[in-house]
């Protein structure tokens, strides 16, 4: 379980249009919780808006975090009040980091990063421990943040899409050989262009994170959830979340997102099979049906067994 703490904005700074990165310190002066590459941290920027955003600076460095936030001004409002409302010296609680975006241990990598994706990524460069290969996507050269935090060797290549196009994933994926571990980040159109290419091309597992909910599929119906703790049964009725649910029966559960995005609310499942709906388990951890967000996921039978 995580908790909250106050940071400080000790730098906020523009990278590259439209991006703003800010570098957070403990309003105490005491060291940040440790983390590793792929870890991400809720920001709570308001009553009933918090976001989720990449850890990208060193992880060695336990004085500060670093995030980087690209103004959305279609989107839901968190963007536009960091780039608006935030300034050097506020404080803001925050929670985390988790790590749904993990980097494993593999004899080679290709990361790819669209845009804001690189964030995540750039972090796991320093630690991969293998050969690595990076292509990163913006759709201007002067839009994509951290280029100069970049080696200048031939393992990157850049692909602003004003000055060469957009990025063949598909010739990529087929040059790399099997085995070789795929990491991308970016929107959702790279991402499915690239989950494509790797089912034409197997033999190189893919790891993605999401920024936005994945679409809902399958039916919404209603069924129960038995709380293994108390023994108590509750009906979850089409429409309405198990988070909201278990909520609404006074039991206190972590969340965030509501999404399926961020990982807060993933709680263990003892019986049933559920309808994964998240963004963030992999195939094998949905085959296995130990786990599940309670925001998006439902049940794929009459009842769950939930360790609650």
């Amino acid at each position: 379980m995580t908790t909250n703490l106050t940071v400080r904005i000790t730098r906020l700074t523009p990278v590259a249009e439209g991006v703003v990165t800010l570098e957070l310190r403990s309003a105490d002066g005491r060291e940040l919780p440790a983390w590793s590459p792929g870890a991400h941290i809720d920001v709570h920027l308001a009553p009933g808006l918090t976001r989720q955003y990449s850890l990208c600076g060193d992880p060695a460095d336990r004085s500060v975090w670093r995030i980087a936030v690209r103004r959305e001004d279609p989107g839901r409002g968190g963007s536009r009040h960091v780039h608006d409302r935030l300034s050097e010296q506020d404080l803001i609680e925050v929670g985390g980091p988790r790590n749904h975006f993990p980097l494993l241990p593999a004899p080679r990598y290709l990361f790819l990063a669209g845009g804001i994706g690189i964030t995540p990524i750039l972090p796991m460069l320093a630690a991969a421990e293998a050969p690595w290969e990076l292509h990163y996507a913006g759709r201007t050269a002067a839009s994509m943040p951290f280029r100069d935090e970049l080696p200048a060797d031939r393992r990157v290549t850049l692909h602003p899409e004003d000055e060469c196009g957009r990025i063949d994933l598909d010739a990529l994926l087929r040059r790399h050989e099997p085995g070789t571990l795929v990491y991308c980040c970016g929107p959702e159109g790279m991402l499915r262009a690239v989950e494509e290419g790797c089912a034409r091309w197997p033999g190189r597992p893919l790891h993605v994170e999401r920024f936005t909910p994945a679409a809902a599929e399958g039916p919404d119906e209603a069924f129960e959830v038995e709380l293994a703790r108390s023994g108590r049964i509750l009906t979850v009725p089409a429409g309405r979340s198990i988070l909201d649910v278990v909520e609404a029966a006074g039991v206190g559960v972590l969340s965030s997102c509501r999404e399926g995005t961020c990982g807060t609310c993933e709680t263990t499942v003892l019986a049933g099979a559920v309808d994964h709906r998240d963004t963030l388990l992999t195939p094998e951890e949905r085959a296995a049906d130990d786990t599940m967000f309670l925001c998006v996921s439902r049940s794929r039978g009459p009842r769950l067994v939930l360790d609650l």
